[in-house]
């Protein structure tokens, strides 16, 4: 019989992080979920087992880069391998014109968006490499575009592309593949911070982009390749040239 696939889900207490662990587990997966919040991770733990599937919480807080190489040495002491790396967790930041924004937010929003994320990818980069496995990055439609007032958030969505798209080239002759996701307008906290006029029931929900996402995994081509998916929830799925 075979082993049981491995995922690491950041900012999996909530939103789109949450909805993805309950996705991942539902196709059997075991699934480490983090995120600062203990709480929350408690209940997305519970939400999986509740419905048959299996889970670990390993709290930690994604500013603290020692705390992501202790988390990596942590999950690669009891697990040999990793077969899917979600990178999901990020901050906002306020959006406020480019030159008002806070040199302490600014930091703390590339730091979260960019630079712990390739501290993760540091951290886990044998473990995907036994497990010629994948890595989903959750990214913005800002992040390909010059919006007004995202300053911070675009920059480093931009840039955590980027490096997600040199981690693919590298590790393409490995097997090892990057699927970024623009999941859209979601309801989640972020974006009713980032809206807070709009109808959240206009929105799709995070189950809609994760579901899209389980659905994307299986057969990717090799390298990198970006899933978007759209207001209806339908999905887009195209290789990078």
């Amino acid at each position: 019989m075979a082993k049981q696939k491995l995922a690491v889900v950041t900012g999996a207490s909530k939103g789109i992080g949450a909805a993805i662990a309950r996705r991942l587990a539902a196709d059997g997966f075991h699934v480490v979920l983090t995120a600062r919040t203990e709480a929350g991770l408690i209940e997305t733990e519970d939400a999986i087992h509740a419905a048959g599937g299996t889970a670990t919480i390993a709290p930690v807080d994604l500013l603290k880069g020692e705390d992501i190489d202790k988390l990596g040495v942590a999950i690669g002491s009891r697990w040999d391998k990793l077969d899917l790396l979600v990178l999901n967790a990020a901050t906002l930041g306020s959006l406020t014109p480019l030159a008002h924004a806070s040199p302490k937010e600014f930091e703390t929003v590339m730091a979260l968006n960019v630079t712990a994320q390739w501290r993760l990818i540091r951290a886990f980069d044998a473990m995907l490499r036994k497990g010629r496995g994948t890595i989903v990055v959750v990214t913005s439609s800002v992040a390909t575009r010059a919006e007004p007032y995202w300053g911070p958030y675009s920059a480093s969505k931009a840039a955590l592309e980027n490096m997600a798209g040199v981690y693919a080239e590298e590790m393409r002759a490995l097997g090892v593949n990057v699927l970024v996701v623009d999941p859209g307008g979601t309801r989640t906290a972020m974006r009713a911070r980032a809206f807070p006029g709009e109808d959240p029931n206009s929105l799709k929900t995070p189950d809609t982009v994760a579901d899209a996402i389980g659905a994307a995994l299986p057969g990717l081509p090799a390298g990198l390749s970006r899933l978007k998916v759209a207001k209806d929830g339908t999905a887009s799925l195209l290789a990078a040239a």
